[in-house]
């Protein structure tokens, strides 16, 4: 069942969170050799891996992976794994194993080959945080793509490469199973009209329209306005 976890501002959301995500990091490493963790691109939780960065913990043992991926170059503005390179694979986290969702062919279906092994050798993920669109796309499953049914399907594949019309380039996304086998996953939602997104996706049934609905009945969701 979802639990929503609600706070007064961002600052207070950014700060929660990178707690509950350093605390269960922490936790996991007790009991496993390796921990995996799966985050999301994108300027929203910039914060939270600034803060996550800086915690001391045996990143050397955690393995993260991003939710999706642009299918642009490292070099491009528009990189996921660019970002977090600067956010979160720094200081303390510096030592952390990056498995990558880019490669240096021309298009993610050719790509996709060589980069399934490494996915699958994660699942089941330990830790997954994505975030959500006011489309109610989360990770690179955006309603209308073109490979969204066989992503949603149960025995889709780690990986598929994805195209969108809302989306200005090709992308590679990790599977709804993959997603939904996370032993523990968060949600970061922030202002009014992803909340009204949220409300929406729970009224949904079919996760073509709404795909964040996959994750909602076993997340935890933080918003704030």
């Amino acid at each position: 069942m979802m639990d929503l976890v609600e706070y007064p501002d961002r600052d207070m959301l950014m700060l929660g969170l990178a707690d509950r995500l350093a605390s269960s990091l922490r936790r996991d490493l007790a009991v496993k050799d390796r921990v995996s963790f799966s985050v999301p691109g994108g300027t929203t939780p910039g914060p939270v891996f600034d803060m996550l960065s800086a915690v001391d913990l045996n990143w050397d043992r955690v393995d993260v992976i991003l939710n999706d991926e642009r299918w642009v170059p490292e070099s491009s503005e528009r990189s996921n794994t660019a970002l977090l390179r600067r956010r979160l694979l720094t200081g303390a986290a510096s030592s952390a194993n990056l498995v990558p969702l880019r490669s240096d062919e021309p298009t993610p279906e050719e790509g996709l080959a060589a980069l399934m092994p490494a996915v699958e050798a994660l699942r089941p993920i330990d830790l997954l945080l994505v975030g959500m669109g006011t489309d109610m796309h989360t990770a690179s499953l955006f309603p209308g793509a073109d490979q969204l049914d066989a992503a949603l399907a149960k025995d889709a594949p780690a990986l598929l490469a994805m195209r969108a019309p809302g989306a200005p380039e090709p992308r590679i996304t990790l599977s709804a199973p993959v997603l939904q086998g996370a032993l523990e996953s968060h949600i970061l939602v922030t202002g009014p009209e992803k909340r009204a997104a949220l409300d929406k996706a729970l009224s949904t049934r079919h996760a073509a329209e709404a795909p964040i609905r996959i994750l909602l009945d076993r997340a935890t969701v933080h918003w704030a306005p």
